[in-house]
């Protein structure tokens, strides 16, 4: 397997063995400026982070290649996952049905230019269910600049399952919503489904997150002026159709977009009566008798038209960008050598990870001296000011208080968070009073992440385990957005710990080996993806530039719409 290292120009092994202090920068900076990276301009007077390592020191080679073989593996699974359904679905797709797939969809709904600027959200999710493999959970769900304004859209993908509804469908439909919320994004359906997968019905239908929420959900998010809009390209069925029933604005495609609560199956079960899907629910139907929809459409194209039309009317400015930033005084390539691993203790200060994610390699730290197992600081992301919570170790009684304290000013002074996870569960204690302070100081920072209202990013760069996860903003903590590296692990305990309290507690010859195996597998960044316990697994060295992403969508938020105008609207918009 070919290891992944960044280019360097000239430099012996034993130079950079020996290399410290400002000579070593200098070199690292000589580099990277050789390796075709523009010379950095600084314009912060922050405090530079020193970022520098040794690329040949045994525990760096060892983690360079996990993480290469890793990315392999991430990029090898986006491929399979992105064709989709069966290759008999696809022909019948666009031969049989003339449809256009979701991915192509959303191209014909973007900005021109921008396509390969969006930010797919939990491609993983679906993958080693236990009925089997949904690839994306059979809906393609982005974040895109739609008129430059970031919308999220959520399109079924017919060509698996014939774009019908799994548990796992559900659960991320309501991710996309949840995210339209916390970021006061419009939504844009692309509906092409055939319903929910009956066998699993009572995993879907009745609960308080199942299918239903989706109506819910839609409801409340027109109520607080968050436009919701519906594009049907296929089948709307059952539950289906009150998606686009209840968007403040429907397209309908001829010929191909069907509404109906039962569809021609149905009523000839129930009546013995033989009718066509389009004089049971078609365009036509819809748009000039029933007023389900508002636009008819002749074609895949001119829906999508109408989609960017509607978008268009909208009464929000685009979030206004910084234009100008320092970047990063390290490689970024490099931070395949520094992801932390389940094969080696973390060996580097998370500041060399932060070195190569912030403007200029600068950071206003602050408390620098107390709880130095929490890094917490000011920086810039591409022009956005940020305060970053970064763990070096186990989140003591003064790390913790150090951490409510840096959230609280954050929270005042509106400055997005950005939390980077390495924490573990084992730790030692050395009397009770002391495990006791800790409880205390950690339930503070609890209090301080959940409580803030201001736009926490959280990537999971090395292991989530306990409850150290909370603290440090998990998905119970409700961020605006949550990925993980590849090498990511994640658990209520390490699989180590898992395994031997199994043991002890087990009347069986299992032995700690085969469970501590076991705990492993489902203690992996893919596992956790699939399940959705993330928006998605990203490469180290992209870790930047989804960052700047995040923080860029989640500041369209206060171009949208204020406290204020929320508590004056009671409803959404009915269709009349």
């Amino acid at each position: 397997m070919m290891v992944l290292i960044p280019r360097l120009i000239n430099v012996s092994r034993s130079s950079l063995k020996c290399c410290h202090g400002q000579k070593s920068r200098q070199l690292h900076l000589a580099t990277v400026v050789c390796a075709g990276q523009p010379q950095p301009v600084h314009k912060s007077n922050f405090k530079e982070l020193d970022g520098m390592i040794d690329p040949f020191r045994p525990a760096v080679v060892r983690t360079n290649r996990h993480n290469s073989n890793a990315e392999k593996e991430v990029k090898e699974t986006l491929i399979r996952i992105r064709k989709g359904g069966s290759k008999r679905a696809h022909e019948r797709h666009t031969m049989v049905n003339n449809k256009l797939f979701a991915r192509d969809r959303m191209k014909l709904l973007l900005d021109p230019g921008t396509e390969e600027d969006f930010l797919e959200i939990a491609p993983f999710a679906g993958l080693g269910m236990d009925y089997g493999d949904i690839p994306a959970s059979g809906i393609v769900s982005i974040i895109g600049r739609v008129h430059n304004k970031w919308c999220i859209v959520g399109c079924n993908d017919a060509t698996i399952k014939g774009g019908t509804s799994y548990p796992i469908t559900v659960q991320k439909q309501m991710r996309v919503q949840d995210i339209s919320y916390k970021n006061c994004l419009p939504v844009l359906y692309g509906v092409d489904s055939g319903g929910a997968f009956l066998p699993l019905q009572a995993e879907i239908f009745p609960d308080s997150r199942h299918g239903g929420r989706a109506f819910y959900n839609e409801a409340i998010l027109s109520s607080l002026g968050i436009p919701q809009m519906a594009v049907v390209c296929g089948s709307c069925t059952a539950g289906g159709a009150y998606i686009p029933a209840m968007a403040e604005e429907a397209v309908i495609i001829d010929k191909s977009g069907t509404i109906f609560l039962g569809g021609p199956p149905l009523v000839f079960a129930a009546t013995g009566e033989r009718v066509t899907s389009e004089d049971l629910g078609g365009a036509t139907v819809h748009c000039k008798i029933s007023g389900v929809t508002d636009y008819f459409a002749a074609t895949e194209e001119e829906a999508w038209q109408y989609g960017r039309d509607i978008v268009s009317t909208l009464n929000v400015n685009p979030p206004e960008d910084p234009t100008e930033w320092d970047e990063p005084l390290y490689n970024q390539e490099e931070l395949r050598m520094l992801a932390p691993t389940p094969y080696d203790e973390s060996f580097y200060s998370m500041k060399k990870i932060l070195a190569r994610l912030v403007d200029g390699s600068r950071m206003h730290e602050f408390k620098a001296l107390f709880g130095p197992s929490l890094i917490t600081g000011y920086a810039y992301i591409k022009g956005h000011l940020v305060g970053i919570i970064a763990n070096d170790g186990t989140i003591t009684a003064d790390a913790a208080l150090k951490g409510a304290h840096f959230i609280s000013i954050c929270q005042q002074r509106d400055i997005p968070l950005i939390f980077l996870q390495n924490v573990t569960s084992e730790e030692e204690f050395a009397s009770p009073e002391e495990a006791g302070e800790t409880l205390k100081a950690r339930a503070k920072m609890m209090m301080a992440t959940a409580s803030s209202t201001v736009p926490k990013i959280t990537v999971i760069v090395g292991s989530s385990f306990g409850a150290s996860n909370y603290v440090m903003c998990g998905r119970s903590m409700e961020p605006n957005f949550l990925f993980s590296w590849p090498l990511a692990q994640i658990g209520l305990m390490t699989p180590r710990q898992a395994a031997q309290t199994m043991k002890q507690i087990s009347d069986e010859s299992v032995s700690e080996e085969t469970l501590m195996s076991a705990f492993q597998d489902k203690c992996k960044a893919f596992y956790a993806s699939g399940n959705l316990w993330d928006d998605g697994i990203i490469l180290p060295q992209e870790t930047r530039r989804v960052l700047a992403q995040c923080l860029s969508i989640a500041s369209q938020k206060k171009y949208w719409y204020s406290e204020e105008t929320a508590k004056g609207q009671k409803f959404g918009v009915f269709r009349m």
